[in-house]
């Protein structure tokens, strides 16, 4: 399977990446988003977060076995 990107957080924010080809996961609370992190595909090689959704992640973000990611500007 190809790389993939994938786009995480607010729904509302991400609807657009859907019509560019990218997964869209809504996860609208910190909680959901940590839960869709480590239930992202094994093939995410990029994940474009919501601020919120990077704010909950954190940490994690830093791990070196974690995908590429982008944050959006707030």
């Amino acid at each position: 399977m190809p790389d993939t990107v994938v786009a995480l957080g607010e729904q509302a924010l991400l609807e657009g990446f859907r019509l560019a080809g990218a997964g869209v996961i809504a996860a609208e609370t910190d909680d959901a988003v940590r839960r869709a992190w480590t239930e992202l595909p094994s093939h995410a090689a990029v994940v474009i977060l919501t601020p919120r959704a990077a704010e909950a992640l954190g940490t994690v973000l830093a791990e070196p076995d974690s995908p590429m990611t982008v944050v959006l500007p707030r």
